[in-house]
């Protein structure tokens, strides 16, 4: 599908399907969940996932829950959980009950043991080589354990010991008895349980065994009655083993499973193992750096969870894999902030400028719009003064043809205030450019001039007296190739991806801003107010650049 016409319709093959049972009567009402693992913070891959499935739930009236894989306490923390928990919320959206996996073990404990006394389950003393090595390949079966055809009783006896904690880590699994020559590995006696000493974020010490992620998933769906079991398309090839629990177990409901592609995009990693590395490694501040796809990382930049819906939204649900190019996720980010955020200047790199014609120790305050496409937004006071700051890089003093901006002799307009004209320039004994002095014109207050003679540049500036020093954090992609490599991510860390501006000089109503609040510094791109500020010296983190990069996109 593409994303016109996912744009148009509204709809992809997944709410088809829902529609469908809804309609057949197959099911009287739908019930989703979104099940992330709390071993790390959620990432924009999540997101989708979470806008899915939720947004199934709220569509077709039904009920999505949140629930924590909390299969693997090694890993696990409760740092995670908490998150996770505040991404879904920022992102719009509540649970209708939340759950652990945890809250069923004694229930998956039990159905085990049913399993084992059906035969169809064994404990297996294999190490995890032997195991790996008899499972065989893709292209040649695997051998059946030597321990797949001990009794039920030892069966029961071995498995209650391991709970019971007689026996160390990896001495034993108990594994399902299915087939060891199916043409899907899964299928090739899965482990069910494994030891595990280790202490639990929510139960302690309390299990010394832990069941598998395939053991645990579908079952905790059918506990909770869930209809659409919504996975990505790696658990593809795990469905039959998901079917085949469903079939040979006690379960309350039958839910269905189904796959889609998940979200993968240019310059970024969404591996777990990679995030979790950047983090460990300090190639980030931790894992809300504004570098990061992390949710929370994209929530401290600045992006607005309307932004992220919509670019979800967007790029559709599909059943086969694809990239999406970053530039599209910037998009819907500019897009959304073009909208709400409010206009303040704010100049990055500041050169003084005197205005030597105008008179000493006076200012005057000038009117500035607050939006120019929505006039609720109202007007603010600037300040205008002899001494003003301008940016660098809008002064050249031999500049190249087409340079329409300040230069010896040439004049422009300054933002809401008066027209310019650069009479002479200043250096230090370096040789650089410390200072310009100007004169402006009285007449051109508001930026016209009434002869109606016309400039072709338009700066913005803030005042020397009464502007605030800040700090800017100008981010870019945290990756240099289009499609880095998860195996030396290190290798591919873009050296410009974070550039820190540490005298930057903004107007002083910026220094009052809420952390996270949306601004368009004009000229220069959007901007959040990060955490980091202190009582004084405010930090600002850009979210995205002014410049559209995806202007093919917005026409389709």
């Amino acid at each position: 599908m593409s994303i016109a016409e996912t744009t148009e319709a509204g709809r992809d093959f997944i709410r088809d399907i829902v529609q469908a049972d809804l309609d057949s009567g197959k099911h009287a009402k739908v019930a989703t969940r979104f099940p992330p693992e709390p071993n790390g913070y959620l990432h924009i891959g999540h997101a989708k996932s979470i806008c899915l499935n939720f947004g199934i739930a709220q569509e077709f009236g039904g009920t999505c829950n949140l629930r924590f894989d909390d299969t693997n306490p090694t890993k696990e923390e409760q740092e995670y959980i908490d998150a996770i928990e505040a991404d879904v919320r920022w992102l719009g959206f509540e649970w209708s009950n939340l759950h652990f996996a945890s809250d069923y073990f004694e229930t998956l404990y039990g159905w085990a043991e049913q399993l084992i006394k059906a035969g169809k389950a064994y404990i297996d003393d294999q190490n995890q080589e032997e195991m790996r090595v008899n499972r065989g390949t893709l292209t040649e079966p695997g051998k059946n354990s030597p321990f797949r055809e001990r009794s039920v009783d030892e069966n029961l006896d071995l498995f209650r010991r391991m709970r019971a904690g007689e026996f160390p880590n990896g001495a034993r699994v108990l594994r399902a008895k299915i087939d060891m020559s199916s043409g899907n590995i899964n299928l090739r006696d899965p482990v069910l349980y494994r030891i595990l000493h280790a202490h639990h974020p929510r139960t302690g010490t309390e299990w010394k065994i832990y069941p598998s992620y395939d053991y645990a998933h579908g079952q905790s769906d059918a506990i909770e009655g869930i209809t659409h079991s919504i996975c990505t398309l790696e658990f593809e090839d795990h469905r039959p083993l998901y079917d085949w629990f469903l079939e040979n177990l006690p379960v309350p409901s039958r839910p269905r499973q189904y796959e889609f592609a998940r979200l993968n995009m240019t310059y970024t990693l969404l591996s777990k193992r990679v995030l979790n590395g950047l983090v460990k490694q300090g190639f980030v501040s931790g894992w809300d750096d504004p570098r990061m796809p992390t949710i929370s990382g994209l929530r401290r930049r600045g992006v607005p969870p309307e932004a992220l819906r919509e670019f979800i939204r967007r790029i559709g649900v599909a059943k086969a894999n694809s990239v999406v190019d970053y530039g599209m996720f910037e998009f819907a980010v500019r897009e959304a902030l073009n909208r709400t955020a409010q206009r303040r200047m704010a100049v990055l790199k500041p050169l003084k400028i005197v205005i030597e014609n105008y008179p000493e120790g006076q200012s005057e305050q000038l009117e500035a719009v607050n939006h120019p496409d929505d006039e609720a937004a109202g007007t603010r006071k600037i300040t205008f003064g002899r001494e003003l700051y301008v940016e660098q890089d809008d002064f050249m003093e031999n500049p190249p043809k087409k340079f329409f901006r300040l230069t010896p002799g040439a004049e422009v307009r300054l933002r809401y205030a008066y027209f310019v004209t650069c009479r002479e320039v200043v250096k230090n004994a370096a040789g650089e450019v410390v200072e310009l002095r100007c004169t402006y014109d009285p007449a051109t207050k508001g930026g016209n001039a009434p002869d109606g003679r016309k400039v072709k540049a338009t700066l913005h500036w803030v005042s020397a007296a009464d502007s605030v020093e800040a700090e800017v954090r100008v981010y870019n992609q945290l990756f240099s190739a289009v499609a880095p490599d998860a195996t030396d991510f290190a290798a591919g860390i873009n050296p410009q991806s974070l550039e820190v501006i540490a005298d930057a000089r903004v107007e002083p109503s910026l220094a009052e801003m809420n952390t996270g609040e949306a601004i368009q510094f004009e000229r220069q791109g959007y901007f959040c107010r990060d955490k980091d500020s202190q009582p004084g010296k405010p930090v600002f983190n850009r979210t995205v650049g002014l410049r559209d990069t995806w202007a093919k996109v917005a026409g389709t």
